[in-house]
């Protein structure tokens, strides 16, 4: 009868730490596929999920008109695609963003950058499969 519940006790105690060994395994392939998922891309990476949006010219609100080129960098190569296939939708709302904005307003850090957001958001309002990441402002011109 000892040996019984000594053979028992050592069964669980294997089976305790056996279940340890692969919760903590699990927890360590874990955190390392999180640090893979957050590592920022490549260049490369970058390039391949971006496009151009060639010089676009239209009016501002006033008697300036401006000359503008962006590149939307997204978060996979198939957006990059989608985005291509939209080349016309988005430059209608980069006009119409434009259209509706002063040079004062795109004066500054500041203003650029609440115009690429603008840009993003309403981009991303279009896209079916993945999502804008960027809008970066290439070339730019008012006159």
């Amino acid at each position: 009868m000892q040996n019984r519940n000594k053979l028992l006790t050592i069964m669980l105690i294997i089976l305790v730490c056996i279940t340890l060994i692969g919760v903590v395994a699990l927890l360590i392939v874990s955190q390392l596929k999180e640090k893979d998922e957050n590592a920022e891309p490549t260049i490369d990476e970058i390039v391949e999920s971006s496009i151009d949006i060639p010089e676009i010219t239209t009016n501002l609100t006033g008697n300036k008109f401006i000359r503008i080129s962006l590149k939307v960098q997204t978060d996979s190569p198939e957006a990059a695609e989608e985005l291509t296939k939209r080349d016309f939708q988005i430059k209608n709302i980069v006009i119409a963003e434009l259209s509706e904005m002063t040079p004062q307003d795109l004066e500054g850090k500041q203003g650029k950058s609440t115009f690429q957001a603008s840009i993003k958001t309403k981009i991303n309002e279009l896209m079916d499969d993945g999502e804008v990441q960027q809008v970066y402002i290439t070339s730019y011109i008012i006159q």
